[in-house]
């Protein structure tokens, strides 16, 4: 109910300031307000602001040499890859740098063919303007990834002939610049994707390196194949490892109470094996080849026999003597040819083995003392044993192999224990670090002080504040004519005579604040109106005193 007649009063004095003080009241209001927020926008607006980022050193260079030609005052941010103006010359060093083709090293894709003029395009400049583009879309794919800050891409494209018996295979190499130097997570990522991006594109056949010189990734051909690939694996291996044989043993030892140090011997060789496997039992008759011959020969001869007989001539001889023979051949050859199944098996094993492993362990020995107490003490060889154990079985530990392992005890020097909290700052250097912005607030409370201070609350004063004139008038008004011609009472102690009716627009005195609005409520010109039509006699009485007033001084 209070809070209702509250309101109430608040809008009724609202309403008798009249229209013209409210919407003067509002300007100022809305002048004061844009004020602060302009100093509060230029005081609180950063000193210079970033042109272009994530540059190369030659981009930087020519960008520098081209502002300072032209008297832009730049900044090159801590590690040398973005240039930083003030705001106001942000749109003018874009455009000064546009003119003249800067930064040279933002990679182009297929809007490079919206440039292209087809009138007079050569195939040959079409397939270069294609493999440009190809280039230029797969650099910016590249450079999403995490930690890939900069990608250079270069693709070969075979050439198709149809007289070539063996066709040239595509190749691509990717140059690219991380966050750090050895990390590697990416390459196989990025061989993928342009091995997917590129028509007949094999993964081998693609070759990733950093800007230090090392090659990440590469075909397995060993004409092509990386000489730190190896040694990258290893890394990756020894790594591996050592998170095994940490999560193994934090719960037990704790954090920073051990140190482990692993090396691994791998075997990366590419191990072809051809197996060929015949089956006796097995056998299938391929073919059968049969001979047969058969031969007869016959042999006869006649001869007289020698005698007396021979001599005489009258007689003729007996013929009856001489040799026969007869021959019968018979030949018969028969060849028969067995297939013997046989089953030909090629492996081929690719990837890596482990040779041998050693595993590094020491273990802080005041860690180890501190197990246990009294009977309840486990002796430091047992806990020895046990950390072998565990390390063992989380790296895979083979002795066969020819694994090494070992662990020791031993005192850590001061500094390697759990690490102590940072100490606050104190109130001078947080005060130092916030100087600027402490300056920029305090200079913006000022102008909004001196603005109030001098702006708005003259104003309101005008506004609200009765003219002493006014104030005599109604004075008088009120005393009527029971009070002296010449003395004006003050209004509080005035009192409305017995019978005289209620001036127009004057309220009886029930507060202050009401007091107040009835008075803002009627103007100088109103209330002298209304005197002279209420009394002439004591008007022309007061204005008889101004005038005297006037006249002395």
């Amino acid at each position: 109910m209070i809070g209702r007649e509250q309101l109430e009063m608040l809008l009724s004095n609202l309403r008798q300031l009249g229209a013209r003080r409210l919407i003067a009241l509002g300007l100022i209001g809305l002048t004061v307000l844009g004020a602060i927020g302009l100093g509060a926008y230029f005081l609180s607006r950063p000193t210079t602001e970033t042109l272009y980022a994530n540059l190369n050193r030659e981009d930087v260079t020519r960008i520098g040499g081209a502002l300072k030609d032209s008297g832009i005052a730049f900044d090159v941010n801590s590690d040398g890859t973005s240039v930083l103006v003030a705001p106001a010359d942000t749109a003018r060093a874009r455009m000064l740098l546009a003119e003249k083709g800067l930064p040279q090293s933002s990679s182009s894709g297929y809007e490079l063919f919206n440039d292209v003029n087809s009138l007079g395009l050569t195939s040959f400049m079409q397939e270069v303007t294609k493999v440009r583009a190809l280039e230029g879309e797969l650099a910016r794919t590249i450079q999403t990834m995490k930690g890939v800050k900069a990608a250079r891409v270069h693709i070969v494209l075979p050439d198709r002939a149809s007289f070539r018996r063996e066709q040239q295979q595509a190749s691509a190499s990717v140059v690219i610049r991380t966050e750090d130097a050895a990390d590697d997570s990416a390459a196989d990522a990025i061989r993928h994707l342009v091995a997917a991006a590129l028509p007949g594109m094999k993964m081998d056949s693609v070759t990733v390196l950093n800007t230090e010189g090392a090659v990440l990734a590469a075909g397995d051909d060993p004409a092509n194949a990386a000489a730190g690939k190896k040694s990258v694996l290893q890394d990756q291996v020894n790594r591996d490892t050592e998170a095994k044989i940490r999560r193994a043993l934090t719960p037990y030892l704790g954090i920073d109470n051990f140190q482990i140090s692993v090396s691994t011997r791998l075997d990366t060789d590419r191990v072809t094996m051809n197996e060929t496997t015949f089956d006796p039992a097995s056998k299938t008759e391929r073919s059968v080849r049969v001979i047969k011959e058969t031969g007869t020969s016959q042999n006869r001869s006649q001869q007289q026999p020698a005698g007396v007989q021979q001599n005489i001539p009258q007689q003729q001889a007996d013929g009856a003597g001489g040799n026969n023979s007869n021959e019968e051949n018979n030949r018969r050859e028969e060849l028969t040819n067995f297939e013997i199944s046989s089953r030909r098996t090629e492996t081929v094993r690719e990837g890596f083995t482990v040779e041998n492993l050693s595993i590094a362990i020491l273990v802080n020995r005041a860690r180890l003392s501190a197990t246990g107490e009294g009977q309840d003490a486990v002796p430091l060889e047992t806990q020895i044993y046990e950390i072998e154990q565990l390390a063992g079985a989380a790296a895979g530990f083979d002795k066969a192999r020819g694994d090494k392992l070992k662990v020791s005890a031993v005192a850590f020097a001061a500094g390697n224990g759990e690490l102590e909290p940072v100490p606050p700052l104190s109130w001078t250097d947080v005060l130092m670090r916030q100087a600027g912005t402490l300056v920029n607030a305090a200079t913006i409370l000022i102008v909004a002080a001196l603005l109030i201070w001098f702006g708005l609350r003259p104003a309101v004063r005008a506004i609200v504040t009765r003219p002493e004139e006014a104030e005599a008038i109604e004075a008088a008004m009120l005393a009527g004519p029971a009070g002296a011609m010449g003395e004006l009472p003050a209004p509080e102690s005035a009192e409305r005579p017995p019978g005289v009716p209620g001036i127009p627009g004057v309220s009886d005195p029930v507060n202050l604040i009401e007091d107040l609005t009835s008075k803002m409520n009627r103007s100088p010109q109103k209330r002298l109106e209304q005197i002279v039509d209420f009394d002439e006699e004591q008007a022309a009485a007061i204005l008889r005193q101004w005038l005297q007033k006037e006249a002395r001084a």
